[in-house]
């Protein structure tokens, strides 16, 4: 196989190039320069994918089996067709990772491949959409929709689009996995979302870089949700990041009413956590059928406080900060428990 990564130097693309060079894969990759070095292997292109003379000198470089994009979550829709559009004749097959995000039901309703999309023109600019009072539907989701579109119209039953939720594992960006690990770390009283039984699908960056490569050799079309089929308790996952740090500590499992009157924030100062119906009831059978496989989620926290304890150093990314309950006001919350 011959393919093209747009992106390559970071966390999901940098997994998949690297997974695409062990199977003896022909690697390019495009993108700026500036998020982290080449993978050793690939043919290196740089170049701005949102500058149209950037991808018609990439275009010379074709033709690929397959493109897989995993650079375009910041950018508009018209962008995407951007590059759809001058990269069409290049290759057969285009895998766009995309979000769940782009279904209208998310995350209040169950999901499958069958769920509503979002409705975004391809040609649309940053301003399109909106985000909902109740944080759903997002102006991201739009965008996303948008540039799914995009793509299917330059590929027709050439584009796959992988919709996963969560993506952990080693080299995160976002911080999630990370903060949870590093106060399993610290121990002692640990603010915890009930229901500890509540089961989560964050799946391992290195399971969604494989789904992608074998789409990418494959024949099939359209959406695959992927999410882990398994998941985890939260309870389950919090007794991991303790056992992986050998952190001497103790959940201590708050009611969600609870933590909402102390102001503390769903998804970013409890990372994973978020109380809406369908967040973590997301269909991945589609995708499983299609070769999906997900390691244990256990060995992914494992693998990431490996890579954390050894001086993991992610790409420096505004999200970060994000993520994660201010020692103080955890504190001042246990206190008052």
């Amino acid at each position: 196989m011959r393919i093209l990564v747009i992106g390559g130097t970071w966390f999901l693309g940098k997994a998949i190039a690297k997974s695409a060079l062990s199977r003896g894969w022909d690697v390019t990759t495009f993108n700026r320069g500036r998020s982290g070095p080449d993978v050793p292997g690939v043919q290196p292109v740089h170049g701005d994918r949102t500058v149209r003379e950037d991808l018609h000198k990439l275009a010379q470089r074709g033709p690929w089996d397959a493109i897989i994009d995993t650079s375009s979550s910041e950018l508009a829709p018209r962008d995407v067709l951007l590059a759809t559009t001058a990269l069409q004749t290049r290759t057969r097959r285009w895998i766009h990772i995309s979000t769940v995000s782009v279904y209208q039901g998310w995350p209040h309703k169950p999901l499958t491949e069958d769920s509503p999309l979002l409705e975004c023109p391809a040609d649309a600019n940053e301003a399109f959409g909106y985000t909902g009072e109740d944080g759903s539907p997002t102006k991201y989701g739009f965008q996303k929709a948008g540039g799914e579109r995009a793509v299917a119209e330059a590929f027709g039953d050439g584009a796959v689009f992988l919709r996963p939720g969560v993506v952990l594992g080693p080299g995160e960006y976002v911080g999630r996995l990370p903060w949870w690990l590093e106060r399993a770390k610290r121990g002692g009283r640990i603010l915890a979302p009930a229901p500890a039984e509540q089961r989560i699908q964050p799946v391992d960056v290195r399971d969604v870089a494989e789904f992608a490569l074998h789409q990418a050799a494959a024949s099939s079309s359209g959406g695959f949700n992927v999410t882990h089929p398994e998941g985890i308790s939260f309870g389950d996952f919090l007794d991991e990041c303790l056992r992986t740090t050998e952190g001497d500590g103790t959940p201590l499992w708050v009611d969600p009413t609870v933590l909402a009157s102390h102001g503390v924030r769903q998804w970013t100062e409890l990372p994973l956590w978020r109380t809406h119906a369908g967040v973590w009831a997301v269909d991945s059978q589609r995708a499983v059928d299609a070769s999906l496989r997900c390691r244990p989620i256990a060995d992914t926290v494992r693998d990431t406080w490996q890579w954390w304890a050894s001086d993991g150093r992610p790409v420096d990314h505004p999200r970060w900060v994000e993520h994660g309950i201010a020692t103080e006001k955890e504190a001042q919350i246990l206190a008052s428990l």
